[in-house]
């Protein structure tokens, strides 16, 4: 699913997905049509990646598991939280914004599109 999902940033292969969940610290919500994968340390959580099918988009599936991942941060001591979006996911932007999370920053060039282009991500947080 990620795959499907991503282009910029570059798909995760099954293998990086599965390094990542090898942290204490991180965590996958799921419902259907969709994942997220989280993590929490020492206060601070951060959405490291969320997927929604492409075919199940504008069904409310993102927004559920951003509720969901915020509930989490906070139940495991998280007292803000953080993520990165490309700077030109508006649709990503808007869910965001919707769920309290404001611009903190941007990370120039952060991610490379398939072509070779440099793109910014987004810093986005907000308090739990």
């Amino acid at each position: 699913m990620h795959a499907a999902c991503f282009t910029t940033p570059r798909p995760w292969s099954a293998a990086e997905i599965m390094q990542t969940l090898d942290s204490a610290f991180v965590f996958v919500l799921t419902e259907p049509g969709g994942f997220l994968i989280g993590r929490v340390v020492a206060g601070e959580a951060e959405l490291i990646t969320l997927a929604v099918d492409p075919g199940a988009r504008r069904c409310g599936i993102g927004g559920q598991l951003v509720a969901r991942f915020l509930a989490e941060a906070a139940a495991r001591g998280a007292e803000s939280v953080f993520l990165e979006v490309a700077a030109d996911n508006l649709p990503a932007q808007r869910l965001y914004a919707r769920k309290g999370f404001e611009q903190k920053g941007k990370r120039r060039d952060y991610y490379r599109r398939p072509e070779g282009a440099r793109l910014d991500a987004l810093v986005l947080g907000r308090g739990l």
